[in-house]
């Protein structure tokens, strides 16, 4: 374990953040992220925030300081392809992942050194996005946390009716017989909030949450990702409908799911939740997809 870069001058974050250099078992570095308590409150436990897909650490930054003056010490990481983790594809833009279980490697990964670092406990899962789709497995794999709450989880990807089988089928073929490192059909290579318009943008209604976003990609660039690979659209396909089938695991569970939702499918994350006999869905009014970067009043729920 070694120290990595964070980013504190776009971060945002609370006083006495690190970030270190995580190798796994198959050679992958992956970065971590770590945010004290603040000042001399008494040790509540730690946030393992596990980010959505494109994300890095650094956009954590105001949350782990909502946290901190809360009494709870926050983790992010950069999975592996992402943020400045190893860029698993040839093209760095390409949002690609050889196979969904590593990043149940990097989970592991993760959970060894915020033992290592002896960080307080209870530990309590926060899974945004895809984070959510790898939190929940992870949940499946007895991750040692408390309680779990997911904001907008990727428990489904977000395509019409119509296009579903399509995609099944044209990643599939192409992932198995073809050159799964393209980009899938419908998305860029440039990053969303890099190209998108403010105006009616899927991520948030708050615009200077939006332009908090521009400004770590304008100072880093490093850190952006595009759209997703053939291949990774077609393994998260088969990830989701994999924990579409499994039963919920016993822990509780709180469930953000913006009304405007427009990235994940959101009729997956309700039959999820319907079953979940220790857990709550809330549907947020006016909200879009990063619930935890929406307008203030949002923002406090």
């Amino acid at each position: 374990m070694d120290d990595a870069p964070l980013f504190d001058d776009v971060a945002e974050g609370p006083k006495g953040g690190r970030a270190y250099w995580l190798t796994c078992p198959d050679g992958v570095k992956i970065r971590l992220a770590h945010w004290p308590k603040s000042g001399r409150r008494k040790a509540r436990g730690t946030v393992l925030l596990f980010p959505g897909r494109t994300e890095y650490a650094e956009k954590y930054g105001p949350a782990a300081a909502e946290f901190a003056a809360q009494g709870y010490g926050m983790i992010a990481v950069d999975w592996r392809g992402q943020g400045i983790a190893d860029r698993v594809a040839e093209d760095k833009l390409l949002g690609h992942v050889a196979d969904f279980d590593d990043y149940q490697v990097d989970v592991d990964t993760v959970m060894a050194t915020v033992a290592e670092l002896d960080l307080p406990k209870p530990y309590y899962l926060i899974g945004h996005s895809m984070g959510g789709c790898i939190g929940l497995r992870a949940l499946h794999r007895n991750l040692p946390v408390n309680a779990a709450v997911f904001s907008a989880p990727m428990w489904g990807i977000g395509l019409a009716t119509w296009l579903r089988p399509v995609a099944w089928s044209l990643s599939w073929l192409t992932h198995s017989f073809g050159d799964g490192t393209k980009l899938s059909p419908a998305t860029k290579r440039e990053g969303y909030v890099q190209i998108a318009p403010f105006d009616d943008n899927q991520l948030t209604k708050d615009p200077e949450m939006w332009a908090f976003m521009q400004r770590q990609l304008v100072a880093h660039p490093e850190l952006a990702l595009g759209g997703p690979s053939v291949t990774w659209l077609y393994l998260a396909l088969r990830e989701t409908a994999s924990l579409a089938r499994t039963p919920p695991p016993a822990i509780p569970t709180l469930t953000f799911l913006g009304a405007d939702e427009r990235i994940v499918a959101t009729e997956p994350v309700h039959k999820v939740m319907e079953h979940w006999e220790n857990g709550e869905l809330v549907v947020v009014p006016k909200a879009e997809h990063e619930i935890m970067m929406e307008v203030p009043d949002t923002r406090a729920m």
